[in-house]
């Protein structure tokens, strides 16, 4: 089996070489053994588990999550249904973050309305409600 450099295995996942140091020492990617020249040698397991990584991530979840994720599948003897309970709670935890972007997209619209462009920026609304302590309550417009 063909071994890798660091910067081959980063190109062959399109991630640079300093997120692969990054993916080692956090142990998402397993320390890989040297060569006789003390280079580290990645093997074609180790392009997969750094896909795996990047796909994880695109999605959501976070390096934290693809950890357990990692555990999960490389044997830890649970079952699919874990990993579905995981995905599950992201999915909740994403519909949270659309409705808190859609709640601050509401208050931004109702600042922008609110504003008129003629008036000093010592009256403006969305600089009065931006620097306000209590933004959640002001920005209800």
């Amino acid at each position: 089996m063909e071994s890798l450099s660091t910067g081959q295995l980063a190109g062959a996942a399109n991630v640079n070489v300093e997120t692969v140091r990054y993916y080692e020492k956090r142990g998402l990617l397993p320390r890989p053994p040297r060569s006789n020249s003390g280079y580290r040698r990645y093997d074609q397991l180790s392009v997969k588990r750094l896909l795996f990584i990047k796909h994880a991530q695109e999605v959501g979840f976070s390096l934290r999550e693809i950890t357990e994720l990692l555990a999960i599948q490389y044997g830890t003897g649970k079952k699919c249904g874990e990993v579905k309970k995981r995905t599950e709670a992201k999915i909740a935890e994403m519909e949270q973050k659309i409705r808190d972007l859609q709640s601050i997209q509401s208050a931004l619209r109702g600042l922008v309305r609110v504003c008129r462009a003629d008036r000093k920026a010592s009256e403006c609304p969305i600089l009065e409600a931006l620097d306000a302590t209590d933004w959640g309550r002001q920005a209800k417009y």
